[in-house]
């Protein structure tokens, strides 16, 4: 089973669903209750991972960047040339507004996991041959689900009965509303605005599309173009400050 995460969700839809079925050995009654804990332990949760830092290290961070180091080269240029008073006034305000940003930033997250609470998604899954509503987050590879009208798709999923309409601007960035049939795949976060559909699942977790997106985003990080001119003016005040302790 772990050799599938090798196999992406757009590679699934030049599969039959038969071959599919049978790579997932699974079927259109489902995954046995047992089948399925199974393979959670193998997969782990249809969650996308969360890394966490320390508060200590997150509040730090706003000490580090063009406008901190920007104020910092203007505090250790005060010293230099002896003006204590306006170094330490800027040293206070730098202090000052990095608690600010932390305590903003501290009551965002615990609004936004209130919201998460509030919005977990369910799913409408076949096990052992009875329909069950369970948590997304503990759906596997190979589960049977029904999606309809108002559905989230909670992970990628290639249909196997029925056919819907999905939105998936979020995703791939397509602004009408895209129908699915039988063979096609849906993806995870996708919402359904037409039709019904018997599916499976194909990848969850980080090896949906989606979470796949998300990490190259991550990793990526781009700088924005207030950070490009922040990081050239703090260069240049480095050089004056350096060019000013030489003369």
């Amino acid at each position: 089973m772990e050799s599938l995460r090798r196999v992406s969700s757009r590679e699934y839809e030049e599969i039959s669903t038969e071959e599919v079925l049978r790579l997932l050995e699974s079927r259109k009654e489902g995954l046995s209750d047992d089948e399925a804990v199974r393979r959670l332990q193998i997969f782990g949760p249809n969650a996308i991972e969360e890394r966490k830092e320390s508060s200590l290290k997150e509040f730090l961070r706003r000490f580090w960047g063009p406008m901190p180091w920007l104020l910092e080269i203007a505090i250790l240029l005060s010293f230099l040339i002896g003006h204590t008073v306006e170094a330490l006034i800027i040293a206070f305000l730098l202090f000052v507004n990095a608690i600010i940003g932390f305590a903003h930033s501290q009551s965002s997250k615990k609004v936004l996991e209130l919201l998460r609470s509030k919005l977990a998604i369910m799913a409408k899954v076949i096990r052992s041959g009875q329909l069950k509503l369970i948590d997304a987050k503990n759906l596997v590879p190979g589960d049977v689900l029904i999606v309809e009208l108002g559905d989230i798709i909670p992970a990628d999923c290639k249909i196997l009965e029925g056919s819907i309409s999905v939105d998936q601007s979020a995703l791939t960035g397509e602004s009408l509303p895209v129908d699915l049939s039988r063979g096609n795949v849906a993806f995870s976060g996708s919402i359904v605005k037409r039709g019904k559909a018997k599916c499976i699942v194909v990848n969850t977790g980080a090896d949906t599309y989606f979470g796949k997106t998300a990490e190259l985003v991550r990793i990526a990080r781009p700088k924005s173009h207030q950070q490009e001119v922040m990081l050239q003016i703090t260069r240049y005040s480095m050089y004056l400050g350096i060019a000013v302790m030489i003369a």
